[in-house]
């Protein structure tokens, strides 16, 4: 018997919250002969701000805040090219509410090549793009499944074989555990949970919805696409296949190494096959060098190429945005004592130099002892010998040390806002020793400085 309009808006009612179904063939066999493709992304921060790169000399700033559009237009290309049914989008979208529309137009403008395409796409919202969080608004694309706050729900493809299920975030603190809210798995279908969570929490990460592996392996779903944890993570194999893909696009150096999405085809409702695809289109690194030993500008500039060549081997066609720190007993501790900024501008004319491959350097950490022989110095009876024996009291008593900065910098004033960070009362004392280091370098360096001979006519008589 045909429905009213009455029964018809109930049953809709009732279907949406048993789940949603698109109106195609369905059955317990019907993903049984299917194959198909789809992506899993997440943490895209689409425009996040990141702030200060305009203090950092010939840094390549438009680049890099455009690294986040170009790294998605990457995955709408690739799900394009590999032809898959179905991208995945695992939370935070955006960085936080839009300050215009460009970055929601952009996002949509891509949202629309892919369903233009046929293919279908789901997202859940995280923290950073929770529904409180954004607060302009733009019309729905037809094919784009946002997932409710209010309760997790299923949309069923069964032209696809696929059930999909998600919830998004409400607000941005949620700290439920949100998955025994999420619906059985479909029979005959290949189930997929995409959900913004911390898991069992992440020490680089706030803790937002937390859940743990075996909780989401008892929903019976066969896989579940994470996201809000930056570094991609296999979280379990299979049974169901649990991954958190990680960001699109490193921003800054705490988020080093490659960085894209999951690619996984589904054959008779099994993974056929899963890999890592990656999308970045600035990478970043960190280099911890060992200068040891090393005298020579040049042969620091070797070791730089030598250490990076491999980081940045199967990726010559990116940005590699590179923080070095310098590490170890080495002379040029005294040549940076002598002259600031002498390695760092060795290291920047080094990535000058780097061959095939485009390099900026975004910080250079120094954090070189002097080779100086300080047992014998300590003994010393003039004022390097003062310098160690006051150093070496100081770095055997934190409390000490502590209050002798605080004394010293005593008249330094406040600092800025934007400064706060490098207030020396709030240094640790890991901190405080690094700084005392580099004062003793530097004083090391003038004592030598004075007592070297004048060159002739350097105080300007006759040579």
């Amino acid at each position: 018997m045909r429905e009213d309009g009455a029964q018809a808006a109930a049953a809709a009612v009732r279907a949406r919250r048993r789940g949603i179904s698109d109106n195609a063939p369905s059955g317990p066999s019907a993903a049984a002969a299917l194959r198909m493709r789809f992506l899993h992304a997440a943490d895209l921060h689409l425009d996040s701000p990141l702030r200060g790169l305009d203090a950092y000399d010939g840094a390549p700033a438009e680049r890099l805040r455009g690294a986040s559009r170009a790294a998605f237009v990457a995955l709408v290309d690739l799900a394009l090219a590999r032809r898959v049914a179905v991208v995945l989008l695992a939370g935070d979208i955006y960085d936080g509410d839009w300050v215009d529309f460009r970055t929601g137009l952009f996002f949509r403008e891509q949202l629309v090549r892919l369903t233009q395409a046929g293919v279908r796409v789901f997202v859940a919202r995280g923290n950073h793009d929770a529904e409180s969080v954004i607060t302009r608004q733009l019309p729905r694309v037809a094919g784009v499944h946002v997932f409710s706050s209010r309760a997790a729900e299923t949309v069923d493809l069964p032209a696809l074989g696929v059930a999909v299920h998600g919830r998004s975030f409400p607000r941005r603190s949620v700290p439920e555990d949100l998955v025994p809210d999420y619906p059985a798995p479909l029979p005959g279908r290949f189930n997929v949970g995409v959900l913004h969570t911390s898991l069992g929490g992440n020490a680089a990460h706030p803790t937002y919805a937390p859940t743990t592996a075996a909780a989401l392996a008892a929903k019976g779903y066969d896989y579940f696409a994470l996201g809000h944890v930056h570094e991609r993570q296999v979280v379990r194999e299979a049974a169901p296949r649990i991954v958190f893909s990680g960001n699109l696009q490193g921003r800054h150096a705490n988020e080093c190494g490659a960085k894209g999405c999951e690619l996984v085809e589904v054959s008779d409702g099994r993974i056929a096959a899963a890999e890592f695809v990656p999308l970045d289109v600035v990478r970043w690194h960190r280099l911890a060098l060992d200068a040891a030993g090393i005298d020579d500008m040049h042969v620091l500039a070797a070791r730089f190429h030598a250490a990076l060549q491999p980081a940045a081997a199967d990726a010559r066609d990116r940005l590699h945005a590179v923080r070095v720190t310098l590490e170890g007993e080495s002379a040029l501790h005294r040549v940076e004592a002598a002259q600031p900024g002498a390695l760092a501008a060795a290291l920047h004319a080094a990535a000058q130099d780097a061959d095939g491959i485009e390099v900026w350097i975004e910080r250079v950490e120094v954090k070189l002892r002097s080779p100086t022989d300080r047992a014998a110095a300590a003994q010393r009876a003039d004022a390097l010998g003062e310098v160690v024996r006051l150093v070496d009291e100081l770095l055997a008593d934190d409390a000490a040390l502590a209050a002798w900065a605080g004394r010293q910098l005593r008249d330094l004033g406040g600092l800025p806002a934007g400064l706060l960070d490098a207030d020396p009362s709030r240094l640790g004392a890991d901190e405080l020793r690094a700084l005392l280091a580099d004062a003793e370098g530097s004083v090391f360096a003038q004592l030598a400085q004075a007592a070297a001979p004048a060159a002739p006519g350097a105080d300007g008589a006759a040579a």
